[in-house]
């Protein structure tokens, strides 16, 4: 009899994860990325410390998120929470700029601005300044035995990548609070719970983020890679490789080979792992290395550059034809798309703008008492009740007068006062119960609805504002 055959274990559709080592490189766009990191980080670490003085009762901190205090301050502006759509108005315009860039130049903003692209470029630094470059990078996560120097090297990338991240996560918070005295407060334990816990979370997202998981985040996490597709078309420039120049691929002394050497120095620069010359791939981040790496493989070679550049799907019948490559701005960035999103985000900026500078330091907000509608005086005059609410967003405390259109119709008192006016605290509201009466015998007494308009005016500075509500009286 034959032998019985042992079972085989199902073949498993699970591929592990390749860890990819950058190789470094020089070039215009590597620079390009230095300069972005530079200037992104520099903006978030730096700007809660900046100064902005508001006067006496307002906080000093040029940008803060003033949950408490329920406003938000960007230096001399100051938006309060009805005024938020000056903010949705920022999200449209953000949203708006990644349509025109990516409809443009495609993931520009993956490749350069992106907090997952900067941060995990800067624990790429940390790790090339620690363990070398590529080749030895490589070497050291192949060997298996634990030695002194890889823990070594290990502890001190991991110690240095931790300290980033807590930097990461202390600097978020530090824009909700005053940030000299948070920081205090952190490091004599005496913060709210609230702010370690944020604290932490971002500290750990910021550590597995970029340095751990890396790629997977823009891979498998992020939506944008997906998106983009509808923002893009076929005069949109991303990066590509001209295979009607490089294929077919050999050794630069073979005559009959393209300008590509198959040297795979694309590759070994690319931070999503990928080979550009199998085309676009929606790993691709747009970030340039591998044009600097072709390049520079190119000038040794003493060959034209451009084997790997900035082109669109539109150029290539074109340039196989031997054209010259097309004017950039012309034909990819100055069309109807690209145009549309501009003046939309222009738009609303312009707009955002306007209503900035029309908005009045002073509001009110009128609430009629509907129960009872009115009330009927033993003179037989008819008496309305309003709640009003007044905003002083000034950082002094201020004297308000209110009064009527018509005065000879509608006569007004103040609740607890005998004059017609209050004083607001400074950058605080103050509820107002006011009196309107209409005297017997009048059209509005024996109306049942009149319109009337609420004026107040800011003694001070003599500014006005006012509210249009309604009177109700004893129908006849």
């Amino acid at each position: 009899m034959s032998a019985t055959p042992e079972p085989q274990e199902p073949e498993s559709l699970y591929a592990a994860r390749e860890p990819i080592f950058p190789k470094r490189v020089s070039g215009n766009f590597r620079n390009f990325k230095w300069i972005i990191m530079i200037v992104t980080l520099g903006i978030y670490y730096v700007t809660p410390w900046i100064r902005w003085d508001r006067g006496p009762n307002l906080p000093d901190q040029a940008v803060l998120i003033d949950l408490g205090g329920r406003r938000f301050f960007f230096f001399m502006i100051e938006i309060w929470p009805h005024e938020f759509y000056f903010i949705a108005g920022l999200l449209i315009m953000a949203g708006l700029g990644l349509f025109l860039f990516t409809s443009a130049l495609g993931r520009v903003w993956c490749g350069y601005a992106c907090p997952q692209t900067v941060w995990t470029d800067l624990f790429i630094l940390v790790e090339r300044w620690i363990e070398g470059d590529r080749n030895a990078r490589l070497r050291l996560h192949r060997q298996k035995k634990w030695d002194f120097r890889k823990v070594r090297l290990t502890a001190i990338k991991w110690t240095s990548w931790l300290l980033i991240a807590v930097a990461t996560g202390g600097a978020w918070v530090f824009y909700f609070a005053d940030a000299p005295t948070l920081l205090v407060d952190l490091f004599t334990l005496n913060a709210q719970p609230v702010a370690y816990i944020t604290v932490l979370i971002l500290t750990l997202t910021t550590f597995i983020f970029g340095g751990f998981a890396r790629e997977q985040i823009c891979i498998y996490a992020c939506p944008w890679p997906r998106i983009q597709g509808a923002m893009m078309d076929e005069s949109t420039l991303t990066i590509g490789y001209r295979d009607w120049r490089g294929e077919p691929r050999g050794s630069a002394r073979d005559a009959d080979a393209g300008d590509c050497v198959d040297c795979m120095a694309c590759v070994n620069v690319c931070p999503m792992g990928i080979d550009i010359r199998d085309g676009q791939q929606m790993e691709c981040i747009t970030c340039g290395l591998c044009i600097d790496a072709c390049d520079d493989i190119m000038d040794k070679l003493g060959r034209d550059r451009g084997l790997v550049g900035y082109l669109a799907i539109s150029d290539e019948a074109y340039e196989v034809a031997g054209n010259t490559p097309r004017s950039i701005w012309r034909h990819h960035i100055f069309r109807p798309r690209t145009i549309l999103y501009t003046v939309l985000w222009g738009g609303v900026g312009v707009a955002l703008t306007v209503a900035l500078f029309l908005r009045q330091e002073i509001e009110m907000n009128v609430s009629p008492i509907r129960n009872p509608t009115f009330v009927t005086l033993s003179d037989g005059s008819i008496r309305n009740i309003y709640d009003v609410r007044l905003l002083n967003k000034n950082g002094d405390d201020r004297e308000y007068h209110l009064s009527l259109v018509a005065d000879d119709v509608l006569r007004i008192s103040l609740e607890g006062t005998n004059e017609l006016s209050v004083t607001v605290p400074a950058d605080s509201t103050k509820l107002q119960r006011v009196y309107v009466t209409a005297r017997p015998g009048t059209e509005a007494a024996g109306r049942d609805r009149t319109e009337f308009r609420l004026w107040v005016e800011d003694l001070q500075s003599t500014d006005r504002a006012y509210k249009d509500t309604v009177f109700n009286g004893k129908e006849n």
